[in-house]
């Protein structure tokens, strides 16, 4: 009894006030709780109770006679989320939907029963029960609020498997969960997490199923028709503008970045199709513009852009949420910024980018700036310490904290390419010089500048094979990925870009080390100095050169990360999986179900992105050095995106930075011990598979099961064949036909949308914040004898150096952007949580083996702890050195370098 008060956060009582004590009597057996000792304790995931359930869990429900049914009494709790925030208009219509409710216009719910009537043939349902005293809760303050409807049903009714809810409110709610009293099973759980439209808008009933999962071919009776109906519903037909209060999931193009109407300059190519190969991302159905009938016509800030309803963001308690950080940053901050700088300036010197957390940024404010009293900023901003004068005071970002000139060092270079922002680009160094897959006949000699003699006096003495021999040498690089782009972005304004290859060694002591950095520029001819290669420092004029290469491979690396490795492969790439799923897999499939928290807000923050972060003229291309190709290098790197390469285990594998082993449990054994986020990374890829193996397992115990899926196979067939369907003749594509196939699959794309999207995302202002330590742009080449710029660059070489990073209004936009990109929200759901933890499903054994799950992500964080604070882990343990954290599960709010949250949320 105390541990179903635990879980369902309800007291028991003896006796339902729905029957009278004449009745004859028998006692229900109390829904699905897990064993005490299942009942592992979760952060946060409970946001607010479980289920709205009354005093009387536990049944107390007549005997009926078998020959003539008798009607009974049973109750609904109908739990609804409050807005926390109205306008006038919508207070108006709440105050009119609290007077009609009083006459009629009201919520109503009907229960569907598992079973057909036998005379009809039609699935039983009850009579409808009217959710009471609405007018009467409507100005109640709370988050939550219940309510209940009564029914009467038949004793043979059988147990409802959906209710059908009606609202003839002017105004749409938010229904959170209904649970069902009254019936012998015990109480029924219906999770609903949706908005409920108003009739006048959307005509038909909203279908909401029990959480009892059933595959298609176990659909009971009663509930066949409506599955298929609400997934057609999803779907809709394929055409019109979509209204932000639609449901319906579909495909398009990415022909909505530019804005060709605004100008030429403005013009971007459409992403997907044959000839610039893209994922499909989201349809909005919105009209051509005017100069171009192939560009969808754009919703400009702050307008919202459509997505389904329920994908959109929630609402918070908190003033702190990512959403409104976002958008506060994007629509209001930015313009400010960029009218409170009279001239583009350079920094005079470090003290000038130390004062951004010292002293703040002076702000232009006028009237119409009085927003920014009321404007959720992100924590960047710690105050305005005078609102009078405007004083914008940026957080120190994380890469400082330990000691301020950690970024100078050629061992912190390295650890981040491990261990930083960027743990995805770096390679086993497998044939010594590098070698290009360019066609040379496009883009002229491609051998590389790299001699054995470059990286020999940094080899302790080894030779090159050596070295390649035993694991020691390491490379990132960018040669393939920018050369092809390298004469348009240098040709733009503010730009300046090389070709990029870096070679490090791993040297005795267990730490990485940059030994050469090869810079290309496209070759213009015989006499062309295309290629150059600089090695560590031996003088004070070689120091500052080592410097400026270094800073831009971290410009390079920059881009590469936000464009591919970020936005590319966890974002993009995962949005068709995601609509795929609404289109194909019911709310009852027990796939669904276990993919949904790792789906949540994706399709929002996508839609955000491409209204301002990767659109033209937007924060991306603004900030980062590729400038308008930015999306093209992205659509390039697509080219050779593979799905069976992204599962943790076979990236490692196929940038050599493992080998498969058997004998490991994970099948493959780092190269690199002390590679921080392939280490961690491994234990929560282990965990993430034996949950999804034992999930898969439960309901597929034979292959010819999932063969036999329908859903299931129409949302893997339609995520490559339509959602990536540029790429949907590849043969590397896994099949679905066994239960491993099922689990690699399910596996790669939680991976995917919780601990990769979180390697990847929230360390961009803790390492990004200091633009010296990872400029996401260059503005100066790297002068050489002879060049104009060469005299400039001797005489005063720390300004020539600060002149080629940022200027301060591109480096102040970016680090407000990526301090709310790096900012975890209050309502964010981690790994290892879920709503209704015990009630998402209607499965005992399910929900036992998900709080496993959650008691060995727990652990995980202390084995992550402990390494943390082992001395011979260099690149986690050290003076001055940050702790790897990324990958530790749990965080608080805010900017804390850690935290692994199940889905793509910012």
């Amino acid at each position: 009894m105390a541990l179903t008060k635990q879980i369902m956060g309800s007291s028991l009582i003896e006796k339902s006030e729905f029957f009278s004590s004449s009745s004859k009597l028998f006692l229900a057996r109390p829904s699905l709780v897990p064993s005490q000792r299942t009942a592992v304790h979760l952060r946060r995931s409970q946001r607010g109770p479980l289920a709205a359930i009354s005093e009387d869990l536990v049944k107390i429900v007549p005997v009926f006679s078998a020959e003539k049914p008798v009607k009974f009494k049973v109750r609904a709790v109908v739990t609804v989320r409050n807005k926390n925030k109205e306008d006038f208009k919508e207070a108006i219509s709440k105050h009119w939907d609290s007077l009609a409710d009083q006459i009629g216009r009201n919520v109503v719910l009907e229960l569907i029963s598992t079973e057909l009537d036998p005379r009809t043939k039609a699935p039983k349902k009850s009579g409808q029960g009217v959710v009471k005293d609405w007018s009467k809760k409507s100005n109640l303050k709370a988050e939550r609020v219940n309510y209940t409807a009564e029914f009467m049903v038949d004793s043979n009714f059988g147990v409802p498997g959906a209710i059908t809810v009606t609202n003839k409110h002017q105004n749409e709610f938010f229904l959170d969960t209904i649970t069902l009293e009254g019936f012998a099973c015990g109480p029924l759980h219906f999770p609903v997490n949706s908005w409920i439209q108003s009739k006048k808008d959307h005509p038909g009933k909203r279908i909401v199923f029990c959480n009892k999962p059933y595959l298609p071919d176990q659909t009971p009776e009663g509930l066949k028709e409506l599955r298929q109906r609400e997934l057609k519903n999803l779907r809709g037909d394929g055409s019109g503008v979509r209204k932000l209060s639609d449901r319906i999931y579909d495909y398009a193009l990415y022909n909505d970045l530019g804005n060709p109407d605004k100008g030429i300059g403005f013009a971007r190519p459409t992403l997907g199709g044959k000839k610039i190969p893209y994922p499909r991302r989201c349809r909005t159905g919105r009209l051509p513009t005017d100069t171009d009938m192939q560009a969808e016509s754009r919703v400009e800030k702050p307008l919202p852009m459509y997505v389904p309803r329920d994908e959109q963001f929630e609402e918070s308690k908190m003033d702190t949420f990512s959403f409104g950080r976002l958008k506060g940053v994007l629509h209001n901050l930015i313009p400010t910024l960029m009218s409170s700088f009279k001239a583009d300036k350079d920094f005079r010197g470090y003290a000038d980018i130390d004062s951004l957390y010292s002293e703040g940024v002076l702000l232009k404010l006028g009237l119409k700036d009085e927003f920014l009293k009321k404007l959720p900023l992100p924590s960047m901003v710690s105050k305005f310490q005078d609102y009078n004068q405007g004083v914008l005071k940026y957080d120190t970002p994380k890469i400082l904290s330990k000691d301020r000139l950690v970024w100078l060092r050629d061992d912190e270079f390295g650890r981040q390419a491990v261990a930083g922002v960027n743990p995805l680009s770096i390679q086993r160094l497998k044939v010594f010089p590098p070698e290009s897959k360019l066609d040379p006949e496009v883009y002229g000699p491609l051998e590389s500048a790299l001699k054995e003699e470059h990286i020999l006096p940094n080899l302790y003495g080894m030779t090159v094979q050596q070295a390649l021999d035993e694991n020691k040498l390491y490379i990132v690089d960018y040669h393939d990925v920018y050369l092809p782009f390298l004469d348009r972005i240098n040709a733009l304004d503010g730009r300046k870009a090389y070709a990029t290859r870096t070679i490090y060694f791993l040297t005795p002591t267990g730490a990485l080390k940059p030994i050469a950095i090869e810079l290309t520029l496209p070759n213009t001819g015989p006499s062309s100095r295309s290629k150059r290669v600089l090695t560590p420092a031996v003088d004070a004029t070689t120091n500052w050169m080592w410097m400026l290469a270094k800073a831009h491979v971290s410009a390079n690396d920059a881009g590469v990360h936000q464009l591919i490795h970020h936005w590319l492969r966890t974002h993009a790439t995962l949005e068709p999986f995601i609509l795929a799923a609404h289109r194909q897999l019911s709310a009852m499939h027990p796939i669904f179900k276990l993919l949904d928290p790792h789906m949540r807000y994706t399709l929002e923050i996508n839609a955000l992105a491409r209204q301002s972060l990767i659109s033209a003229d937007g924060v991306i291309e603004s900030c980062f050095t590729p400038g308008r190709y930015a999306m093209e290098i992205s659509a390039s790197a697509y080219k050779t995106w593979r799905f069976d390469h992204q599962s943790l285990p076979a990236d490692l594998v196929q940038r050599g930075m493992a080998v498969p082993d058997p004998t490991q449990p994970h099948g493959v054994k780092l190269v690199m011990e002390d590679y921080p986020y392939g280490s961690d990374g491994l234990l929560i890829w282990g965990a993430i598979e034996n949950w999804v193996r034992t999930y898969v397992h439960h309901y597929y115990p034979d292959s010819s099961v999932i063969r036999k899926d329908r859903e299931l196979q129409a949302w893997y067939w339609e995520s490559i064949n339509v959602g990536h369907a540029d790429l949907r003749h590849e043969t590397w594509w896994p099949l679905l036909s066994t239960a491993d196939d099922l689990v690699s699959i399910l596996s790669t794309l939680i991976w995917l949308a919780s601990a990769q999207h979180a390697a990847l995302n929230f360390a961009q202002y803790p390492y990004g914040g200091y633009v010296p330590n990872r400029p996401p742009l260059m503005r100066r080449l790297i002068p050489e004898e002879g060049d104009p710029e060469y005299a400039n660059f001797i005489s005063d070489p720390q300004k020539f150096f600060l002149s080629a990073l940022p200027s301060v209004l591109e480096a102040t936009k970016y680090m407000a952007v990526v301090d709310t990109l790096s900012t975890h929200s209050p309502d964010e759901e981690y790994l290892g949580e879920r709503q209704q933890p015990s009630t998402w499903s209607g499965d005992a054994d399910v929900v036992e083996a998900f709080y496993k799950f959650s008691a060995e992500i727990r652990e995980i964080e202390k084995e992550i702890d402990r390494r943390n604070s082992d001395p011979n882990l260099k690149h986690r343990c050290g003076a001055g050195v940050l702790p790897y954290e990324l990958l530790v599960p749990s965080s608080d709010p805010g900017i804390t370098c850690r935290g692994v949250p199940n889905s793509i949320s910012i």
